[in-house]
């Protein structure tokens, strides 16, 4: 979805990257590797979405790394339209309000990292009919294109594996 108003593939990654887990911070090396691009390419989109105050930029060493720029007026808006073009947005309609109790609904792993890889980690905490939820996720996956591994805990459970997800940083959906 976005690739058709952006044209810039890279450009469309650092957005992906950086506002579908604004937590995220990443350097140029290491962005070049992850989307294995020159590192020409992508230092010019982080100067572009710099430029524009989209990302924002620290010094740590002699590293430059860049964020997402929460302070930015349009970073809500962006936010929406990326996790629109992932499709976290009809997840969370589809699989985690319809479920019964659910507490917590998480996405962890590459896209509670920014990393658009196809396969949605959702661990939901609560009391959860399984067999809807097959269901449910079946629907869902055939809504955004995309697979969905699913992790049900009771808040017990959770609390004991709580600082995994807190390292991992998660991407809250529900709560």
């Amino acid at each position: 979805m976005l690739e058709s108003f952006i044209t810039s593939k890279t450009r469309v990654r650092l957005l992906l990257k950086f506002f579908l887990n604004p937590g995220t911070s990443a350097y140029l090396r290491g962005l070049a590797d992850e989307f294995g691009e020159s590192t020409n390419g992508v230092r010019v989109e982080l100067n572009r979405l710099s430029e524009a105050g989209i990302l924002e930029s620290t010094d740590e060493g002699r590293t430059k790394v860049y964020r997402a720029n929460e302070k930015h007026p349009l970073f809500p808006e962006i936010r929406r339209i990326v996790a629109k073009t992932v499709g976290l947005d009809r997840l969370v309609e589809q699989v985690v309000s319809r479920l019964g109790n659910v507490e917590l609904a998480l996405v962890t792993g590459d896209y509670a990292k920014g990393v658009d890889s196809g396969l949605i980690d959702l661990v939901l905490v609560g009391d959860v009919d399984q067999t809807y939820l097959v269901e449910l996720v079946k629907k869902a996956e055939a809504m955004i294109e995309r697979k969905i591994r699913t992790l049900v805990l009771k808040a017990e459970e959770y609390k004991k594996l709580e600082e995994k997800f807190k390292k991992e940083k998660a991407l809250v959906l529900w709560e």
